[in-house]
């Protein structure tokens, strides 16, 4: 079996749309993801998508993790994946949007692990994506629901 990191799956209110549109919004995850802090991507299948992270040591900085896009398919579903990034390893990110009705959905991260140096990667790795899944989750329903109450008000 190949590891996997899932996130906490989160409700958020407001149509999957919505909310695919602040996940795709990379211009501003620099307002809000701690996790992701900048994204360069044209989301054209095969094309690259250079996700900035911070540091996993916690002592500062970023690196940038070259992936390539696979599956753009709004509201629903985005899938990148490391390609032949990391000799040994790939990684296959999944996110997830499920629509609950016209105004809620469910968010979700799911990355799949293979290669011989899968379960390396994951032991030395696993917790700090772990947190930082889970902390974009949070992030992205509580961006999400700021902007649309902001936008239903008026604002």
């Amino acid at each position: 079996m190949n590891p996997v990191i899932e996130s906490v799956a989160v409700e958020i209110d407001v149509p999957a749309a919505f909310a695919w549109d602040v996940l795709t919004d990379y211009a501003r995850y620099p307002l809000w993801n701690p996790y992701t802090i900048e994204v360069d991507t044209t989301l054209v299948i095969g094309s690259p998508i250079d996700l900035t992270l911070p540091n996993p040591n916690g002592g500062g900085g970023t690196f940038v993790s070259r992936e390539y896009v696979r599956v753009v398919d709004p509201p629903r579903l985005l899938r990148y994946d490391t390609g032949d990034t990391f000799p040994g390893l790939t990684g296959v990110r999944d996110q997830w949007l499920t629509a609950l009705g016209p105004a809620r959905c469910r968010y979700l991260t799911r990355e799949t692990f293979t290669g011989r140096l899968a379960d390396v990667v994951l032991a030395a790795q696993g917790a700090w994506v772990k947190t930082g899944f889970d902390a974009v989750a949070h992030a992205l329903r509580d961006r999400a629901t700021t902007l649309f109450a902001s936008r239903e008000a008026g604002g």
